[in-house]
């Protein structure tokens, strides 16, 4: 089956264009990054320290998780996620569960324990899988490989903006230097690090909108 893998860091636009291109083609969406932040609830709910490796690749192996589609406005499909049958979706995009899945994500025994729940994804007709992995780790043979980038102010600026727009306040000098904490994390991790696939079409969106990122993607598969 084709596979489709965009991979780079947070705030790049990655979840949108994963999302609507797998809409746009009719494939199977992955959603890495939902995977790791309600395997960091699981762990936060049950009280586990992180250097309780053993625990940890307990409850990765145990993961009680369900993706549900549903209709959102103007046609787009939603996706929720759900956590011991307990809807999580909202809480998933929190700043909190995002730090809290980036420190958990960069431990090698839960990123081995996941490894198999992701690579079941690909069922035909397609798969468009979404992540920081992907490309290099995940889906190493897919035909299809895009890295997506954007300048730190902007992608902080984007963040900024989605708080605003969920009634929450941010302080911009705050939020970039958790952008930059975090591409620090990503990419420096001893597995999986967070790095373009060697075969992978890198795109700068920090100065292009979401459509003609997607256009480049969808000319990609249709070349």
């Amino acid at each position: 089956m084709p596979v489709l893998t965009i991979d780079g860091p947070s705030g790049v636009g990655k979840g949108t264009v994963a999302r609507i291109v797998a809409q746009k083609q009719n494939w199977y969406l992955l959603d890495s990054g939902a995977i790791y932040r309600a395997f960091a609830l699981a762990v936060d709910a049950r009280g586990v320290e992180i250097a309780d490796e053993e625990a940890l690749e307990k409850i990765a192996k145990t993961l009680d998780l369900e993706f549900k589609t549903k209709s959102g406005k103007g046609g787009n499909e939603l996706v929720n996620v759900y956590l011991d049958g307990k809807d999580v979706s909202k809480i998933l995009r929190t700043e909190k569960t995002g730090e809290m899945a980036s420190k958990i994500a960069s431990i090698g025994v839960v990123r081995a324990a996941l490894l198999k729940r992701q690579k079941d994804f690909d069922k035909s007709p397609g798969l468009v899988a979404d992540g920081r992995d992907m490309g290099t780790t995940v889906f190493p043979d897919a035909p299809f490989k895009v890295y997506l980038t954007a300048s730190a102010d902007e992608r902080a600026n984007r963040r900024l903006k989605q708080l605003q727009a969920q009634g929450s306040k941010g302080i911009i000098l705050q939020i970039l230097t958790k952008v930059k904490a975090r591409d620090k994390r990503d990419s420096s991790r001893k597995h999986s690090p967070l790095k373009p696939a060697k075969d992978a079409l890198i795109i700068d969106t920090t100065e292009l909108s979401i459509d003609e990122v997607i256009a480049q993607v969808v000319a990609l598969i249709e070349a």
